[in-house]
């Protein structure tokens, strides 16, 4: 949410209303939706709604309908039609669809930004530091989207120090099968992590993520895939 807030503001939005979608807000009628929410909630005049909007109890309310209850209300509706890039619709869907199948340039063309996941750094089995390469374990909302499993070179943020990281979304295999998770090796970085918000940006997926038969075969890849990870971003994105 605090991400959402962050990126509506930049966009030059002056206020943001978050309504909480319990059940007794699911049964309010299209009608109630326009009237307690539009007209006596946030005043509005004006209503721009994509096109495939919907509100009231079964989403009953449509943006052909819309016009008929606003009006007597003196609440104009504009329709925001769907955009599109290449033939291809740009929606929460189309770009969930991608990310977790490790798709990261669609999100990037329809977002006109790098896919970024927050969360707080939790202390893990410490296979990683055994290894040489201790990674930080990220604990994130469980709503959150996860890309798909595999590693893939990005930025961490840490306050407001910025590092190239070589990042795991998977299982650990090799260990093991654990929950899908997300843990990342900080290159150059030196301290303690565990219990500090971290933001994780994806950049590019370098390879899929395997068992090995061996811990000395897991090492060697970490390393290449470190290697390609300090390749990949350039030193202006390590402002």
């Amino acid at each position: 949410m605090e991400r959402k807030a962050e990126l509506i503001a930049a966009s030059g939005v002056d206020v943001l209303v978050v309504l909480t979608f319990d059940r007794d807000f699911s049964l309010i009628t299209a009608e109630d939706f326009v009237m307690e929410v539009l007209v006596r909630g946030v005043h509005a005049v004006h209503a721009a709604m994509g096109a495939n909007f919907t509100f009231g109890f079964k989403a009953q309310g449509t943006m052909r309908t819309l016009p008929g209850l606003a009006t007597p209300h003196g609440l104009g509706v504009e329709t925001v039609e769907l955009v599109e890039l290449g033939e291809r619709i740009v929606s929460s869907t189309s770009i969930r669809t991608a990310l977790s199948s490790g798709d990261l340039e669609w999100p990037l063309a329809a977002l006109g930004r790098r896919f970024v996941l927050d969360g707080e750094v939790v202390t893990g089995h410490g296979r990683g530091r055994g290894l040489g390469y201790p990674t930080a374990n990220l604990r994130t909302w469980p709503r959150l989207l996860l890309p798909g499993q595999g590693i893939y070179a990005g930025v961490a943020t840490h306050g407001a120090r910025r590092y190239r990281a070589a990042i795991d979304c998977g299982t650990n295999p090799t260990f093991g099968v654990e929950p899908l998770h997300v843990e990342s090796f900080l290159l150059d970085f030196e301290g303690d992590l565990p219990g500090e918000p971290l933001s994780i940006e994806f950049w590019s997926r370098l390879r899929d993520e395997v068992r090995y038969d061996s811990v000395d075969e897991l090492v060697s890849a970490i390393e290449a895939d470190v290697t390609r990870t300090r390749q990949l971003i350039p030193d202006a994105a390590m402002p």
